[in-house]
């Protein structure tokens, strides 16, 4: 339970919902990645087939990058939020809950920045492929689309990143000493 301090409470109202976006991108993201590896396994058992008269599919790995781009930003928010990102608690285990919260609070905080800083720029990419106009070789699809696919996992990680600063923020900055994040109740 998080103090009754106004972020505290903010916190605590809104953690499910942050998990429950989290989750959706996530998902959005597994499912795009069983595409992916679908597509893959169809264009390799074509390749091997080829005798057969079936042949690879035309631009596959086109469609691998755009896709996988968007499969690592609907990972990350999940990842920050369920605290999976490594971490070197060989090191960490020894100190003092305090200082163990500040050390959560800086790493939520830089990760909420390098959200920011990356959505910045993916945005700049998304403008200048759509002015102009660029697509990709075999397929010819523009490539904006995969870049803009990108920015929703970005924009999600903004969202939970800020919350996961927030959260560890309000952990640091109270009296508990247990250090214990707040968790939705599922």
């Amino acid at each position: 339970m998080i103090p009754a301090s106004p972020v505290g409470r903010i916190v605590e109202k809104t953690a499910s919902p942050v998990e429950t976006f989290a989750l959706y991108v996530a998902l959005l993201g597994g499912v795009v990645l069983i595409g992916i590896a679908v597509l893959t396994l169809i264009s390799v058992a074509g390749r091997a087939l080829i005798g057969f008269g079936l042949a690879p599919l035309r631009g596959q790995f086109e469609l691998v990058q755009a896709g996988t781009a968007f499969v690592v930003t609907a990972f990350m928010p999940w990842a920050q939020l369920k605290r999976a990102h490594a971490s070197v608690a060989v090191f960490t285990d020894f100190l003092p809950a305090r200082a163990n919260a500040a050390i959560d609070f800086i790493g939520d905080a830089l990760l909420f920045a390098l959200a920011v800083l990356l959505a910045w720029r993916q945005f700049y990419g998304v403008l200048d492929k759509l002015a102009y106009g660029e697509t990709s070789f075999l397929l010819r699809f523009p490539l904006w689309w995969a870049y803009g696919a990108s920015m929703i996992g970005l924009l999600a990680w903004i969202v939970v990143g800020l919350w996961c600063s927030l959260n560890s923020g309000a952990i640091l900055f109270s009296s508990r000493t247990d250090n214990k994040l707040y968790q939705p109740k599922r």
